[in-house]
């Protein structure tokens, strides 16, 4: 009986492989299914180190060159629409579009996105030698993926590295080689794992222990690295820090009735979880629902409140200087010190195209209700800290705090917090604020610096050098979050030569296509 039934068994198992070798959109569809769930709020990054192998076999498979680039669209396409659906959300509760239309716009970012996935996949074939595969796909795949982070405008959007986040020793060498730096080597692994299931030769053996090498020295390098920036942080000097989450509906965010109430709702909040004299009180991104400059009673009961904690005090609000002809406003972030005087303005540097400013907006009109309120914002001119005393905070306004250039810019200039307020009111329940929280975390991890984030409605939270969460908050919760940071001066080698990795990764790319075209050409 019992063999029977391992006979049966087996031959389930044969059969199922049969069909999926014979069938490369289904292993396609399946790599997808893995990249989505790799990400939170659902996923688990572990998934990520093999999410790439059936794609592999699929390209492996595949007829041409044209077939490998469709494969590796439709993997884009099922993974993209379970990383990005939330734009539908977005697009339909706040540009107040019909359902298909929020679809069609989520398309056709999902389109875009997953052409970066077709030219790997297409790029994989093109060089077919599975021999080469463990360094040529891990390169490729940073070429792209960086292309993707910084063309029009960019969308580094859960880069394939940031499926880490909770990965506490692996995370550390970001500090070396960056988030690119990291996607590289889950590529790396995946790319030992194709090749030892397809071919047991030397050589695959040879690839596969430098790769598992690889990835313990950077295990290694993790643990040893945590050990010394902690080091660092128990005779550094530090204050203490109260992250408000006043949990603003948007709807009413920017309505006139409500503008007393929303402050009355924040400042009671900091009163209640005041840090301690000489601290740091946080409130989110436009916090405010009133521009800061018109003087008046909501503004001096703004001034008021840091004398009346004795803390410094940073919070996001509009901002606007008239012209001639226009205004231009700005998504700017205020630092009032404890005697309620002004003492610095940031003005956010990367704005979101469709969010924050609206190309096109004369054929895409409806663009302009996801600025209700503000009108179009125009970009500060570049990275600039705020000084709290004899200490320098970097602010990362909103989408600013997945962008690793962003927060590099000021720890070059000597910046000894790394302050993140955002409103992520916008994303719902969905698993947007989950995902963007989790990127945020490597801001931290590459400069060496504490990084406290205030969000309207989460998650707000506190995270130290290593990318240990100190505190957090749940969404869509009324509350503060309060701890202690320290001043750290731990300098890193992605801090003074940031993305150096991805160039070298770029050139052995353009050699190799030199190198294999020249082949082609010579048979």
């Amino acid at each position: 009986m019992n063999k029977k039934i391992t006979a049966t068994a087996a031959k389930l198992l044969s059969d199922i492989k049969n069909y999926l070798e014979r069938n490369e959109i289904i292993l396609a569809v399946i790599s997808g299914l893995f990249l989505f769930l790799s990400f939170p709020q659902y996923g688990f990054g572990a998934i990520a180190w093999f999410a790439l192998v059936p794609l592999f076999f699929a390209v492996y498979r595949a007829p041409s060159i044209r077939r490998a680039f469709t494969l590796g669209f439709i993997a884009g396409v099922v993974g993209y629409a379970g990383i990005i659906y939330w734009i539908t959300y977005v697009v339909v509760n706040y540009g107040y579009l019909p359902v298909y239309m929020g679809v069609i716009i989520m398309l056709f970012l999902n389109f875009y996105l997953s052409v970066y996935l077709a030219l790997f996949a297409a790029g994989v074939y093109f060089f077919q030698n599975k021999n080469f595969l463990c360094l040529v796909a891990p390169a490729l795949w940073v070429s792209l993926e960086y292309l993707k982070s910084y063309l029009f405008t960019g969308f580094p959007w859960e880069n394939l590295g940031y499926s880490q986040y909770l990965n506490f020793y692996f995370i550390q060498f970001a500090d070396v080689f960056g988030i690119f730096g990291l996607s590289f080597i889950i590529v790396c692994v995946n790319a030992a794992i194709f090749m030892l299931l397809t071919q047991r030769t030397k050589k695959v053996f040879i690839s596969a222990t430098v790769v598992f090498l690889v990835l313990c020295f950077v295990y290694l390098y993790g643990y040893f690295r945590i050990s010394h920036v902690q080091k660092k942080m128990t005779s550094a000097q530090g204050v203490e820090v109260s992250l408000i989450q006043g949990n603003v509906d948007q709807s009413i965010k920017w309505n006139e009735f409500f503008q007393k109430k929303i402050l009355n709702n924040y400042l009671e909040l900091s009163l209640l979880n005041s840090p301690a004299a000489g601290g740091l009180l946080v409130w989110p991104e436009t916090a405010l629902p009133f521009n800061y400059r018109d003087e008046g009673d909501l503004q001096k009961r703004v001034n008021n409140l840091p004398r009346e904690v004795q803390s410094w005090f940073v919070f996001g609000a509009v901002s606007y200087i008239p012209k001639n002809r226009y205004t231009s406003f700005f998504n700017s972030a205020y630092l009032l010190s404890p005697d309620g005087a002004l003492k610095g303005r940031y003005d956010k540097v990367h704005l979101v195209p469709y969010g924050e400013y609206v190309p096109l907006r004369d054929l895409f009109p409806f663009i302009k209700k996801l600025t209700a309120g503000v009108g179009d914002f125009s970009a500060g001119t570049s990275y600039r800290p705020l000084i709290m005393g004899d200490r320098k905070i970097g602010v990362l306004l909103c989408y600013e705090g997945i962008l690793p250039h962003a927060s590099r810019a000021y720890k070059r200039q000597a910046a000894d917090l790394l302050v993140n307020i955002t409103n992520d009111a916008w994303f719902g329940p969905t698993s947007a604020p989950y995902q963007h929280f989790s990127m945020v975390f490597f801001r931290a991890v590459e400069t060496r610096l504490y990084l406290v984030r205030a969000a309207n409605t989460g998650i707000s939270g506190i995270i130290d050098p290593c990318g240990k969460i100190i505190a957090k908050t749940g969404i869509f919760e009324t509350g503060a979050v309060k701890g202690n940071v320290k001043f750290l001066r731990v300098e890193t080698f992605y801090e003074r030569w940031g993305d150096i990795f991805v160039a070298f990764c770029f050139l052995f790319i353009f050699f190799s296509i030199v190198w294999y075209a020249g082949k082609e050409v010579k048979k």
